[in-house]
């Protein structure tokens, strides 16, 4: 059996950008890049209606992984990602608190 560690918190998905990548240089000098993908689920219900089931999935990258999302993803692009799901609140300009849940990305492929 393999060393189920390494699964802990791993999350791979397959899909494809909904914008392009925004991109921003931190004063630090480290980068982050931001984006979302769509993930396409395709059933039927027992009674034979087709079901189209779309998930948005937000993207987050650091550093070099930043940098190499920003030239490479495009709106409209397939793409591979792998990486680990976090969760987040922040305060909205209006005060309301939200939640966020996102992947962090340590790779990625285009597909197309």
């Amino acid at each position: 059996m393999s060393n189920m560690n390494n699964l802990r918190n791993k999350v791979q998905l397959i899909g494809n950008l909904g914008k392009d990548v925004e991109f921003k240089q931190l004063e630090n000098g480290s980068a982050i890049a931001r984006v979302s993908i769509a993930t396409k689920e395709v059933y039927k219900t027992p009674k034979g209606e087709k079901i189209i089931d779309v998930q948005w999935h937000q993207l987050v990258g650091w550093g070099k992984v930043a940098e190499i999302m920003h030239v490479l993803l495009k709106k409209g692009k397939e793409v591979a990602v792998q990486g680990k799901l976090t969760h987040r609140s922040y305060e909205d300009e209006q005060g309301n608190k939200r939640q966020v849940s996102e992947v962090v990305v340590d790779e990625f492929m285009l597909i197309q």
